[in-house]
C-alpha cells in the first residue's frame, strides 16, 4: 500500500465489537486530520497531551473515591485507590519521554498551531490542582481531629505506624510525584524552548519552577524538620564520629 492508503487505514479502521465498545472510531478523530499536520511530529504532541487529560481524569476520578472512603474512616480503600493514583502518576510523568524525541525546530512548528493556549490550561490539570485541600480537610476530619492526634503525634512522639500514618504517607507520595512530574515538565520546556523565553503569554517561562516547588500538604512536609531539629537538640549540631569519638566535638571548641 502506498502512503494514503496507509494514512486512510490509520484513521478509519474497521470497527468490530472491541472498537465499538471504547468509541475508537471518536477516540482516532480527536487528532487533525494526518494530512492537515503541520509536521512529522504533531501527531505525537496531540496524542501524548491527550493521554495526559485521561489520566488525570482517572487521577481526579479516584480521588473523588478516596475523599469518601477517608470520611467512611476505610484504610485499606484509600491506601489501594492511592496506589492507583501513584501508578497513574508514574505513567503521566514517563510520557513526557516521547516529547523529547521533537527537535527545537519541529516543536516551534507545533507551537505555532497552539494560538495562545499552553499546558497551564490544561482542564484536568486545573482540576488537580483544587483536590489537595479537600483531600487534607477529610484526612484531618477522620485521621487527626477524629482521633484526637496532631502530624506530630503521627510522625514523632505517638508515633505507632498505623492507620493515621499510613494514610498522610500516601498523600506524602501523591504529592511528591505530581511535584515530579511538574518538574519533569519544566525540564522539558527547558529543552524544547529554552527556560529564559517568554510563554505564548508573553510570561517568562521560568514561573513554572515556582510550581515545582510547591507543596499540596506543607504540615506533612513541614514535621521531618520539625523533627530532624527537635531530634538535633539532644545531641547538638556537632555530633562526635563514630570512628574517632569526641573529635568533631573538640574541632568545634
Amino acid at each position: 500500500m502506498d502512503r494514503a492508503a496507509y494514512h486512510a487505514l490509520i484513521e478509519t479502521p474497521k470497527m468490530l465489537d472491541y472498537g465499538v465498545y471504547l468509541d475508537v472510531g471518536t477516540l482516532l478523530s480527536c487528532q487533525k486530520p494526518l494530512a492537515e499536520m503541520v509536521n512529522g511530529d504533531e501527531l505525537q504532541f496531540q496524542i501524548v497531551h491527550q493521554v495526559e487529560e485521561l489520566w488525570m481524569k482517572l487521577i481526579a476520578y479516584t480521588l473523588v473515591d478516596v475523599m469518601d472512603f477517608m470520611r467512611a474512616g476505610d484504610t485499606h480503600r484509600v491506601v489501594t485507590l492511592m496506589g492507583r493514583v501513584h501508578r497513574t502518576m508514574r505513567l503521566l510523568t514517563a510520557q513526557l519521554e516521547l516529547l523529547e524525541t521533537m527537535s527545537p525546530r519541529e516543536y516551534q512548528e507545533v507551537r505555532k498551531q497552539l494560538g495562545n493556549g499552553s499546558g497551564q490550561e490544561s482542564p484536568g490539570f486545573q482540576v488537580l490542582l483544587r483536590m489537595p485541600f479537600d483531600l487534607w480537610e477529610a484526612y484531618r476530619a477522620t485521621y487527626l481531629d477524629g482521633r484526637n492526634k496532631t502530624v506530630e503525634q503521627v510522625y514523632d512522639s505517638a508515633y505507632a505506624h498505623d492507620d493515621s500514618y499510613v494514610v498522610a504517607e500516601a498523600l506524602v507520595e501523591y504529592d511528591e510525584l505530581f511535584q515530579k512530574f511538574r518538574a519533569h515538565h519544566v525540564y522539558l520546556i527547558h529543552r524544547s524552548i529554552g527556560l529564559g523565553s517568554k510563554s505564548l503569554k508573553g510570561r517568562p517561562v521560568d514561573i513554572l519552577q515556582a510550581g515545582a516547588r510547591h507543596r499540596f500538604f506543607p504540615e506533612l512536609w513541614d514535621v521531618r524538620c520539625d523533627m530532624t531539629d527537635a531530634w538535633g537538640a539532644s545531641y547538638g549540631v556537632v555530633r562526635d564520629s563514630i570512628s574517632k569519638p569526641g573529635e568533631e566535638a573538640k574541632a568545634a571548641e
